[in-house]
């Protein structure tokens, strides 16, 4: 039974985990089995963080992240900490302000403007919710409406709008790197 690993990762305080139980929640609902596993250091802020997805139609033979399908990179601070589970099937996500040190290897490793985005929208806090649209787009592990669902069901209601826009962003950023 194939399987399908997801990791996000960069420094605490960027919503990452938040990212990945927004997608591991859309994800079960269209019927799919998802593992999650969290790992940070121990600081609020700044500090190493990543959250793994482990998909599966069925049941995961194992429930942590051995090769990675999908890496999404926020902050330098995470920028060589995957390069062991990447592989030539791998996609690399790279925010491209944050991240200078992009990984390097036999897969395909995009520089988006994820930071940037965010903060033309008016708050560089959604720069997660723009990544999950990329990602979304560029993985085609679930259509854009359940996520869109779950991001709105898991943040807050005073955010509704900007976090659709965060969201469309980076569907639309993704449409553009593939055409």
């Amino acid at each position: 039974m194939a399987t399908t690993e997801i990791r996000f990762s960069g420094s605490g305080g960027q919503g990452l985990l938040l990212s990945a139980r927004i997608m591991a929640a859309a994800l079960a609902g269209a019927g799919r089995t998802v593992a999650q596993s969290n790992a940070y250091e121990p600081v609020s802020r700044g500090g190493l963080s990543r959250s793994d997805l482990v998909v599966s139609d069925g049941e995961a033979d194992y429930p942590l992240a051995r090769r990675l399908d999908y890496l999404l990179i926020l902050d330098d601070a995470a920028a060589r900490a995957s390069d062991g589970l990447l592989g030539a099937h791998s996609l690399v996500l790279v925010d491209a302000e944050r991240v200078t040190t992009v990984p390097e290897g036999p897969f395909r490793a995009l520089r988006l403007p994820f930071t940037e985005t965010a903060r033309n929208l008016g708050n560089p806090r959604v720069t997660n919710i723009v990544a999950l649209g990329a990602l979304t787009a560029l993985s085609g592990l679930c259509p854009p409406e359940p996520l869109l669902a779950s991001i709105l069901a898991m943040t807050p209601a005073k955010l509704e709008r900007l976090n659709q826009n965060a969201f469309a962003a980076g569907l639309t950023m993704a449409v553009a790197e593939v055409a």
